[in-house]
């Protein structure tokens, strides 16, 4: 195995180590070529992980092992063209960046590539391609694409109405650790009247969503009615 090429239990073993000792470890396989230190020390930068974060820099380690055929690279470019990460933002770059991902078989590209397509990012609105993307995700074992898909379901993308496949689709995306699928398990739980059983899966969505989502559900329960529902937000606020 050549310093280009590092083994897959010799990266693993670095990146237990100390985060200063692997930024400069995988600086020196990126710069020799390995693809796979590439990526992650684009991550790293992106994080500041063992170092000062460096955006414009992890951007350009991404885009070398996404040129070098990476599908994680490639969907990480297209992050960064989304979200500015070290370039100026290109919905159009994105989506490119998230097909070519796609096509190469990364769930998560699927998934990205699948949401330009339902929103009209950067490429025209087509939600039956966009379903079908996400069905390829789902059957890769991609929760959040089990979520999404479960909306399609459920509101008639591109399909009819089908509330019960909804269901199931959220439920396997909960269990998968996707907080918004485990949201979605409660709302219908709710709308089932079942709110103590529903009680549960907020907790899960509150314990593992971003802060713009706990902010989402605690307006969501607010707007509710029933008393085991406003004494959970009462709770999830007082914990804070």
């Amino acid at each position: 195995m050549t310093d280009a090429a590092p083994a897959a239990a010799e990266i693993d073993a670095v990146l237990a180590g100390p985060d200063e000792e692997a930024l400069r470890k995988m600086s020196e396989w990126a710069t020799a070529g390995s693809p796979e230190a590439q990526t992650i020390l684009g991550q790293m930068l992106m994080d500041g992980r063992g170092g000062p974060a460096d955006p414009v820099a992890g951007f350009g380690w991404f885009l070398k092992a996404a040129r070098a055929g990476r599908p994680m690279a490639a969907n990480m470019v297209g992050r960064c063209y989304e979200n500015g990460w070290g370039v100026t933002p290109s919905d159009e770059a994105a989506t490119s960046w998230f097909a070519q991902a796609a096509h190469a078989g990364l769930d998560w590209g699927m998934y990205n590539f699948a949401t330009s397509l339902a929103l009209g990012r950067g490429v025209a609105e087509n939600k039956a391609a966009a379903r079908a993307w996400l069905e390829k995700a789902v059957a890769l074992g991609h929760a959040k694409s089990m979520t999404v898909l479960g909306g399609f379901h459920e509101d008639g993308w591109a399909g009819p109405v089908d509330t019960a496949q909804a269901r199931s689709l959220y439920e396997r995306g909960a269990a998968g650790g996707d907080f918004r699928g485990a949201f979605n398990v409660g709302r219908l739980l709710v709308e089932d009247g079942r709110a103590a059983e529903a009680s549960s899966f907020f907790q899960t969505a509150w314990r593992t969503g971003t802060p713009a989502f706990r902010d989402n559900l605690l307006s969501w329960l607010e707007s509710r009615a029933e008393p085991t529902l406003q004494g959970l937000r009462r709770a999830l606020q007082a914990g804070r």
